[in-house]
């Protein structure tokens, strides 16, 4: 290969496009460009071991999702920057921070996918120094120390393209120190600080409520596909298996009313 040669214009793999310069997404087999590494799922990090041929699929794929962005009807809004969105009536969710879904067109995911919820609370300490008569940053005596958190979270989840969706609840991080305040010799308890206390329920709130539409998802479908036993109706003393709403299949009434 010449030296220029390096410096050639490559073609998309998936597209057959031109590729520009400093645009090029390689893959395991092959070059992507910049416009269809942007219809991939944001939670995809595979990229580089994925083959021409998963990449399509998976494009194939994130066509069909803009379906499921369409028919999806938010009922249930977690989060403030990064937010859960919840469909409650078709047992769907999806995360995402885009006001335009239409445009942005997140992964919209059954509550069954849920394998998993966590909240990690990141620490991070800096200590405060100040300027001495030489002009060098020193510590105080005794030091001193600011101390910040971050909120993040991990959605595990079944799903072909990605295992876990990662993201930050809070924008910026949490300090738990008051401005102009005196510090104090020990660490102050950030569970006193009221942006703390809001993105620590903010997190639990999440977890909370997807493990449990996953659990109830889960347990509706393991008694639908238990075998029904045959009972005596109440209303019309027939023995009677009853259908899937629990009701006599001869005359209709509730057998377990």
């Amino acid at each position: 290969m010449g030296f220029f040669d390096a410096f050639k214009k490559k073609q998309c793999s998936i597209c057959g496009g031109e590729i520009g310069l400093l645009s090029n997404r390689k893959l395991e087999d092959g070059n992507m460009c910049k416009t269809c590494a942007a219809k991939l799922s944001p939670f995809f990090s595979d990229r580089r071991s994925s083959t021409v041929e998963q990449i399509k699929e998976q494009l194939v794929y994130r066509e069909a999702n803009k379906e499921a962005v369409e028919r999806f009807h938010t009922t249930l809004s977690l989060g403030r920057d990064m937010k859960v969105l919840i469909d409650e009536d078709a047992g769907k969710f999806m995360v995402t921070r885009a006001r335009n879904l239409k445009d942005a067109n997140p992964d919209v995911m059954d509550f069954s996918q849920v394998t998993g919820v966590d909240m990690d609370i990141e620490e991070d300490t800096d200590e405060e120094k100040h300027k001495d008569n030489e002009g060098k940053y020193v510590s105080f005596n005794p030091p001193r120390y600011k101390y910040s958190y971050d909120f993040n979270m991990v959605i595990r989840v079944n799903h072909p393209y990605f295992d876990q969706i990662c993201f930050q609840l809070n924008p910026s991080a949490v300090e738990t120190n008051p401005e102009n305040a005196v510090p104090a010799l020990r660490k102050p308890d950030p569970r006193r600080n009221r942006d703390y206390l809001e993105y620590e329920a903010m997190g639990r709130e999440i977890k909370q409520t997807l493990t449990s539409a996953r659990r109830r998802v889960r347990e509706e479908a393991q008694a639908a596909a238990a075998p029904q036993r045959a009972v005596t109706c109440p209303w019309c003393g027939a023995t009677t298996t009853p259908d899937s709403a629990g009701c006599c299949e001869y005359c209709g009434g509730a057998v377990n009313a």
